[in-house]
């Protein structure tokens, strides 16, 4: 457990350095343009990291048998709906439940879907700065001390934390949300990427179209409330406590 403590430790180090460095810098009109590449430095850092450790413990031969993940390509097409669509099918049954508790529709976001699908698939690529990290790296070495579903929870609840700067980062689209909230989302969409990771026999590939679905997908039904402004309340909106309940009985 020594070496995925040491993992998290030092992505966090280095992760919200950039964070908050990239806040700095954007403020800033002579250094703005650094903002942007010191921010995907930092979204970047959990698998810059794996891959650091990785080549120290075991060489070229560690980091080939991690990358090779990533070409892990499951034979049935259930598995590549099932990351796509997972997302998309929690809103949409926390959408209808809305409507039954309170008799009307929340709010849907005016965007086609097949842009959603689009934009999921050109950001797959990208979602291995953080896969190959949290999935690749530390997953197995917590599952191997803790078991899949107790390590799906723990990573769960780092990685959600990983995320906490950007609560009061202007222009982020959690600033001021509830990160209690958000936690409890994560945490159970984490243990719902394990069971995917270990279905799939390792593919990081999977995990990084459940990844990039969930960043493109999840707002079309939103489940921020606005006018939000203190992250550590419970005070969120009713899809977003439906979100809650639904992933974590997924």
């Amino acid at each position: 457990m020594g070496a995925v403590l040491k993992f998290f430790v030092l992505t966090y180090i280095v992760s919200w350095t950039c964070f908050i460095g990239a806040t700095y810098l954007k403020i800033s009109s002579q250094l703005a343009i650094l903002s942007g590449p010191l921010l995907l430095l930092g979204v970047f850092t959990p698998s810059l990291v794996g891959l650091a450790l990785t080549a120290r413990a075991d060489g070229r031969v560690g980091i080939r048998t991690l990358l090779r993940q990533l070409a892990v390509l499951p034979s049935s097409i259930g598995w590549y709906l099932f990351a796509a669509g997972y997302i998309a099918a929690i809103k949409l049954a926390a959408a209808l439940l809305h409507r039954l508790i309170t008799g009307g529709w929340p709010p849907f976001r005016h965007e086609f879907f097949f842009i959603m699908l689009v934009a999921t698939a050109l950001s797959t690529p990208v979602q291995a700065g953080e896969e190959i990290g949290w999935r690749g790296y530390a997953l197995p070495r917590l599952a191997n001390g803790l078991g899949l579903g107790t390590a799906g929870i723990v990573l769960g609840v780092i990685w959600a934390s990983w995320h906490l700067p950007f609560f009061f980062i202007p222009g982020s689209d959690t600033l001021g949300q509830s990160f209690p909230v958000y936690l409890l989302q994560v945490t159970a969409l984490s243990v719902a990427m394990a069971w995917l990771y270990w279905r799939t026999n390792g593919s990081l590939l999977l995990t990084m179209l459940m990844h990039a679905a969930v960043n493109n997908i999840k707002d079309i039904v939103p489940s921020t409330l606005p006018g939000a402004m203190n992250p550590f309340t419970f005070s969120s909106s009713l899809v977003a406590w439906l979100t809650v309940a639904l992933l974590w009985i997924c």
